[in-house]
């Protein structure tokens, strides 16, 4: 009994992806060639947006050269001119901006605007209490840091 025209029978199926298959195949890794390549891409330029805010005088990093050091001047906007890193106190390098090969610790030596004025702020509260006479010795400090009461003399023993 011969089968109906509309129904793809396996041998149908087998004969299609003998003649296409491989076209088929070669069209679906070229889709995901060009996917995985623009994918990349975009993380790259994410990685490196965030590289050039964390590239702030201060923060550490490491050169290509696998020296570590610590920026002194880099101009994100212009590449062309170099960056100054300190390798060792006082001696300071030029080396291109894409030398730096990543940054190893972005906040060390970087003050935002809000932590200095905060301590300003702390520092004023303290020159206060100096000199109000409540802070009168390291051991006051160390307790109104932590909190406990500066009631008592630092001379006298604790009553067992």
């Amino acid at each position: 009994m011969p089968e109906p025209k509309g129904d793809l029978t396996s041998m149908e199926f087998a004969a299609f992806f003998a003649e296409y298959g491989l076209i088929v195949l070669l069209g679906l890794l070229l889709v995901f060639m060009f996917w995985s390549s623009r994918r990349r891409m975009q993380k790259q330029k994410a990685e490196q947006e965030v590289k050039a805010r964390q590239t702030v005088p201060g923060a550490e990093v490491l050169l290509q050269g696998g020296l570590y050091g610590t920026i002194v001047a880099y101009d994100p906007e212009n590449l062309d001119q170099p960056a100054i890193v300190e390798i060792a106190p006082g001696v300071d390098i030029k080396v291109h901006s894409q030398a730096i090969l990543r940054v190893v610790d972005p906040a060390e030596g970087v003050v935002s605007e809000d932590e200095l004025i905060e301590s300003e702020a702390d520092e004023a509260e303290y020159v206060t209490d100096v000199a109000d006479g409540d802070i009168t010795s390291i051991d006051d400090d160390r307790k109104s840091a932590s909190g406990e009461s500066t009631d008592t003399d630092p001379g006298t023993k604790p009553q067992a």
